[in-house]
């Protein structure tokens, strides 16, 4: 901005003349301080000159002093934290007031997405998921961030590097021009918890290997963890206690369901993508899909079958239910979103799990292992979203400057530990992240090395359309309504016609 360049240099000219002025005139000679006094002296002028970031803040931000921009998240804990403690401190720097709204991820969507349809700019930032992000993109609904710091250097902090995101950060780059559209602000993997309490419990080990003939340990394949879901959830009942065999996120009319089957249960049975071929944009067997394939089939029942032994509130569980259920010791194992990982293994006030937590990779039927190492498939979901500058916005300026300051390295380990997000690769090997790592049963560590094992949702630009045709398939499902065979019979012909009416697979 052309009125932020004149403003620097007329106040260099100014210091350059009071500069001249001084060594001209200098000040009166004064006693020598004492050494200590001039320690501290020097301590203090240390201190003042520290933060030189600081500096550059308040001078970015100087044009837009005093004005407030909206921003929409969902209520998580990575959002929180930045909500609770990000905000405050950037307005304290900058002094451009943050009003974020944190809400359930349904409103969140709902709200932003007629925003920016309408063009109405109430919000000036947004949560943008991984999965719906080629969506906005299509829709042309996201402002080009790496454009507008390049056609303002005055705008582009020197704290904000592009180069020291994980790859992560390549997805909400445009595939055409490599162009980024939404600054990272939390990744994770979906998980394998475990009560580490009761898995290495000698009297139920002994228990348990009598049953099933072999050692009790974190399953690897799917009959195992439904033997283990099965013993557990007997042995609850055997010994008077609200303890089941596993979670199941299995809502039947929230999306979370549609999520847990097609985004973490499917995967481990060999049905990626959904089990849309995105050669043909098919679903069905017949046509070259995999929607209502054996696999997919069999991925089902094995997943509604587990309803058997879980707790009465899954069928009402999204993934924060999944998260309380697992926190309040309701479950012995389960998949769980990595961001609630830290506070379920170390919040006393909101576990009663921890130091009783353990963290594996999902079981996965055979081969499917192999694909995920070979690039082919993968294990599990790879979850994570940015906050993005809407076309609408009505402060983008200052919606920039919010961004490059949660994209610092500095703000990164605070962050990662109390959200279980990590955006940076360096952030791993900071010494406040490893301590907690230690308490959640290396799950950082996890992430680091075995992260590339998972995907995120594939790269469908009618991601919200496709789900909205298919879930009600699987809510019947949980519901005893369907079988789980007849279910994806239906569910990949209603795929099909829906990819047909948006242009796909005609």
């Amino acid at each position: 901005m052309l009125h932020s360049h004149r403003r620097l240099f007329s106040f260099l000219a100014v210091l350059t003349i009071l500069s001249m002025f001084l060594t001209a005139c200098p000040a009166p000679a004064t006693p020598s301080a004492a050494p200590a006094e001039e320690a501290a002296g020097e301590e203090a002028a240390a201190e003042e000159a520290a933060p030189a970031e600081a500096s550059w803040w308040t001078t970015a931000a100087e044009p837009y002093k005093g004005a407030t921009i909206h921003g929409i998240s969902e209520s998580t804990p990575p959002s929180r934290f930045a909500q609770e403690v990000l905000a405050p401190q950037f307005t304290e720097l900058t002094g451009i007031n943050v009003e974020f709204e944190v809400t359930s991820w349904d409103e969140m969507y709902n709200k932003a997405i007629k925003d920016m349809e309408a063009n109405t700019g109430i919000y000036d930032f947004v949560y943008i998921e991984q999965d719906i992000i080629y969506t906005y993109l299509a829709r042309d609904f996201l402002t080009d961030l790496t454009q507008m710091l390049a056609d303002d250097s005055a705008l582009a902090s020197p704290d904000f590097d592009v180069s020291k995101f994980t790859s992560f950060i390549d997805n909400f780059k445009a595939p055409e021009t490599g162009d980024i559209y939404g600054v990272p602000m939390e990744a994770f993997i979906k998980v394998y918890l475990y009560r580490k309490d009761l898995f290495e419990d000698p009297a139920i080990q002994a228990a348990f290997k009598e049953k099933y003939g072999y050692d009790l340990a974190p399953a690897t394949d799917h009959q195992q963890y439904r033997d283990i879901a099965e013993f557990f959830t007997q042995y609850g009942k055997d010994n008077g206690l609200e303890l089941w065999g596993t979670t199941v996120q299995g809502n039947t009319g929230h999306s979370s369901s549609f999520y847990e089957y097609y985004e973490t249960i499917a995967p481990t049975f060999g049905v990626y993508n959904w089990g849309v071929n995105m050669d043909t944009w098919k679903a069905c067997e017949a046509n070259g899909g995999q929607m209502n394939s054996q696999k997919a089939k069999d991925a089902l029942a094995f997943w509604v079958g587990l309803l058997e032994f879980a707790p009465p509130e899954a069928t009402s569980s999204t993934w924060d239910e999944v998260a309380a259920s697992f926190a309040a010791g309701r479950a012995a194992q389960g998949w769980v979103y990595g961001e609630n990982a830290a506070w379920i293994a170390t919040d006393p006030e909101r576990s009663t799990v921890v130091g009783k937590v353990g963290v594996a990779l999902p079981p996965v039927a055979e081969g499917v292992m192999a694909d995920a190492e070979s690039g082919a498939g993968y294990i599990g979901y790879y979850d994570g979203g940015a906050f993005g500058i809407p076309h609408s916005s009505k402060n983008k300026e200052a919606a920039l400057l919010w961004l490059q300051y949660i994209g610092q390295e500095s703000v990164q380990a605070d962050w990662a530990v109390a959200g279980s997000r990590i955006v940076m690769e360096s952030t791993y090997d900071d010494p406040k992240v490893q301590e907690v790592d230690a308490k959640v049963d290396g799950y950082y560590t996890l992430m680091r090395e075995q992260g590339p094992l998972f995907r995120g949702a594939p790269p469908f630009p009618f991601h919200p359309q496709l789900r909205s045709a298919v879930e009600p398939f699987i809510w019947r499902t949980l519901a005893g309504e369907l079988e789980p065979g007849d279910a994806l019979d239906q569910a990949c012909v209603a795929a099909e016609e829906t990819m047909q009416q948006l242009g796909y697979g005609q």
